[in-house]
């Protein structure tokens, strides 16, 4: 059995609205805890949220992307290597064209998708995938192309690989991979540490088991610590230490990025990246490893960052949104993170920027939840990993 183990007193970060801030500290004062004593695992249940879910659509094949376009359809990506649009009623389109070939292997394929904050006048979008590259060697990459609409379905155009992660490894595991477009305009990309480079996560050099943050032309963009002079980073390095981030969310009101990453036999973690910090991934852990053995050096060590908010036993975290809607009130500023192992859907209960509650639903259904997105409607949207994949909308019972 574990200590309890409590986060040290932070600076409070600012939440979507006062309203969310009141909701927050309800539930705190209700639960009978004060910001500086937020636990940083196993926080007290939050009150229970009845749900309704509906199914939108059926049939996707290991899905792991969802973004809303302007007319209220549906982006969605399918790890083999594909893009669909689904509408509200759940009807698909056929498969886009102009998608480049993925490295579809493992854990590898086709990942996230973002719209360019102008994509109402350029129909820009962003996508990560596992590259092939030469020796049947992968990497993480980052495209940018134009989508262009037409009836049911459409295309991409103008497709050009804006990133590529280097070195290419030999590995069909851990790629990450999140893209999230900060207020300014860059983006951030999430990378995992392939599964056999972890030692590459302590090289501040290497882009590998990193936050990146580049611009939309794919160069390293400017206020990252390499940019800035800080000696032996990568130029797009943003931060550090990382074993596997498949989950990302900014908070537009402070210009905070927030991720999850998973851990090995425990010790998933939700973390706030800040530029040139250290998160700790080989040296230190919350989990073991898959063989029961310790990592590195244990849980803490000066210099390195200490998580938000861990899980042990493991979730598998993908998948976070920061919820801003008005369908769930008492949602607002909390974080949903998704669970693939854990099959289920984690609410956070946020106070100064602190857990002081969670609430574990779904859990009865089995889904392993790869993406969750709020909707214009204000309901939560999921995508469920599997090869009869499915987009769920979640409201209010």
């Amino acid at each position: 059995m574990k200590s309890t183990k409590f986060l040290p007193t932070i600076a409070p970060l600012k939440l979507h609205s006062l309203r969310a801030l009141t909701a927050a500290t309800a539930t705190a004062t209700i639960l009978g805890i004060t910001p500086s004593q937020a636990l940083i695992t196993e926080a007290p249940k939050a009150p229970p949220t009845a749900i309704k879910v509906d199914k939108i659509a059926t049939g996707l094949v290991n899905p792991w992307a969802l973004q809303f376009l302007p007319d209220g359809r549906m982006l969605v990506t399918e790890r083999p290597g594909r893009m669909r649009i689904i509408t509200s009623d759940g009807k698909k389109s056929g498969p886009l064209d102009g998608v480049p070939k993925v490295f579809a292997n493992g854990q590898g394929g086709l990942l996230d998708v973002r719209l360019s904050k102008d994509f109402a006048t350029t129909g820009t979008i962003f996508f990560s995938f596992a590259e092939p590259r030469k020796g049947g060697k992968a990497g993480t990459s980052v495209g940018r192309g134009k989508l262009v609409l037409d009836g049911d379905g459409g295309r991409l155009e103008d497709v050009t690989v804006i990133y590529q992660q280097k070195p290419a490894i030999r590995s069909s595991r851990h790629f990450g991979s999140r893209i999230v477009i900060d207020n300014g305009g860059a983006l951030f990309v999430t990378t995992g540490d392939r599964g056999n480079q972890s030692d590459k996560a302590q090289d501040a050099g290497v882009p590998i088991g990193k936050v990146l943050r580049i611009t939309r032309d794919g160069a390293p963009a400017p206020g990252n610590p390499g940019t800035d002079g800080k000696s032996g980073w990568a130029p797009e390095v943003w931060s550090m230490g990382h074993r596997n981030l498949q989950g990302a969310v900014l908070d537009p009101a402070t210009g905070q990025l927030w991720t999850v990453e998973h851990g090995a036999r425990g010790g998933d973690e939700l973390n706030n990246p800040k530029a040139g910090r250290n998160h700790g991934w080989p040296v230190i852990s919350y989990g073991r490893h898959y063989s029961g053995g310790k990592i590195g050096i244990g849980t803490e060590q000066e210099g390195m960052e200490q998580p938000v908010y861990y899980w042990d036993p493991s979730i598998a975290t993908s998948g976070l949104e920061l919820y801003s809607g008005d369908l769930f009130p008492n949602w607002k500023g909390n974080l949903l993170v998704g669970g693939l192992a854990g099959a289920r859907l984690a609410r956070l209960v946020l106070d100064n920027g602190k857990v002081v509650a969670e609430e574990k639903l779904l859990t009865d259904r089995g889904d392993r939840i790869r993406d969750i997105r709020e909707g214009p409607d204000g309901a939560v949207y999921i995508l469920t990993d599997d090869s009869k994949g499915e987009l769920l909308r979640l409201s209010p019972k």
